[in-house]
């Protein structure tokens, strides 16, 4: 089945649209990626997302513009994969919407958002689309991210020891494999929100992020801080916890900021950077990782890698783009499997990495022209996932 994944992340700065020919075939998923394109907001979308988004207010009229806009932002990017990767054959479309709020208290997840109505995606590409993937593992009582867990378990089954896939968007989460206590995943806190929110705040807008990590490496880490950052509670919680921009946007840098003074805004963004890659290693050493493999926009920012791999003392780290998996595409990718598993009737998530009470099939489905073409109802059983070159 030809798949095309639709992702933003908490940056929300562009869709990523990735295309892929996926088999199931004796319990065994193939994936052959056909390629990536990228799609950025226009700058007014941009812009009235972003003031919409937690801590601002906002009203259902700014919540119905944005679903709306955000639909047909997505049904672009569609259309172009389509078009440039697929070859106008594209089944089927997995669109992950964009993530607007994560209602999290007390440790559980009571509910969660994610704008970008799939009719207009439908209508524009044809192809059934499959939506709103994090909902039904919430009602399950899970914490509905991150829902890669299942997709890195099977694709990171039979490597030795314990590998860890690790994703570097706004934020950072962590699937383990194997281990003493099974697989876990879960979000570990800021990859990229803190520093982009900073650099946005004291560049005063020029910049929307640490181009090339060259500001952080400009910078030192201030220890009072990083002290500071540390202290937050989120990062004792047990796993499976989940996180967003509802707890790590700009005023999380600003109060931590008010208690040690101005900071010249090299130092901010390297203390940052090192906030990221400290807690990812805090939450790896528990579990005996033997080696992590990275993929998202992290991996682009060659200040927070050398960060990360200070604070692994040791334990290798590698991106995605080593095993076959493009490193920038490696979350749409993802959606697009979970897509084609839930077309076929199979559940897309872990219990032990969601905690939710049982596995669920997920999403919504919204039915297209064409009609996927779906594996025998004797392919019932996944068990791995191959990254296979066209």
């Amino acid at each position: 089945m030809r798949v095309v994944g639709l992702m933003s992340g908490t940056s929300y700065d562009a869709i990523d649209a990735a295309a892929a020919d996926i088999v199931l075939e004796d319990g065994t998923l193939k994936l052959s990626p056909l390629g990536l394109i990228g799609e950025r907001y226009d700058e007014e979308l941009r812009a009235a997302l972003a003031g919409a988004l937690p801590p601002a207010a906002t009203t259902l009229e700014r919540v119905c513009l944005l679903d709306t806009r955000i639909g047909q932002a997505f049904a672009a990017a569609a259309v172009r994969a389509d078009r440039e990767l697929c070859a106008g054959r594209a089944e089927l479309v997995a669109s992950h919407g964009q993530t607007v709020y994560h209602w999290a208290e007390g440790g559980r997840v009571h509910g969660t958002l994610q704008l970008g109505q799939p009719a207009w995606i439908a209508e524009a590409t044809g192809c059934t689309v499959v939506s709103d993937f994090r909902p039904r593992d919430v009602a399950a009582g899970g914490q509905g991210a991150p829902l890669v867990g299942l997709v890195d378990l099977l694709w990171l089954r039979g490597r030795p020891g314990v590998p860890a896939a690790l994703n570097l968007g706004g934020i950072a989460n962590v699937t383990v494999a194997g281990g003493a206590g099974g697989p876990v995943a879960f979000d570990t806190g800021p990859a990229n929100a803190l520093v982009d929110a900073a650099v946005v705040e004291l560049t005063g807008g020029p910049l929307g992020y640490d181009v090339d990590g060259a500001l952080a490496a400009a910078g030192r880490v201030h220890r009072p801080l990083l002290d500071r950052l540390l202290a937050e509670p989120y990062y004792r919680l047990p796993p499976p916890k989940t996180t967003g921009k509802e707890l790590f946007h700009v005023d999380h840098v600003r109060e931590a900021l008010a208690g040690v003074g101005p900071l010249p805004p090299e130092d901010v963004i390297a203390t940052l950077t090192r906030l990221t890659a400290r807690t990812v290693a805090d939450a790896l050493r528990p579990l005996g990782a033997t080696e992590v493999v990275a993929s998202g926009g992290g991996t682009r920012n060659p200040t927070l890698m050398g960060a990360l791999r200070a604070e692994l003392a040791g334990t290798p780290l590698r991106t995605s783009d080593e095993l076959g998996m493009p490193a920038a595409a490696k979350e749409a990718y993802a959606f697009a499997v979970l897509g084609f598993l839930t077309v076929h009737g199979l559940a897309g998530t872990v219990p032990a990495c969601t905690g939710a009470r049982g596995a669920r099939v997920l999403g919504s489905i919204t039915p297209g022209g064409r009609v996927p073409v779906l594996a025998s109802p004797a392919e019932r059983r996944v068990d791995s996932l191959v990254v296979v070159d066209r």
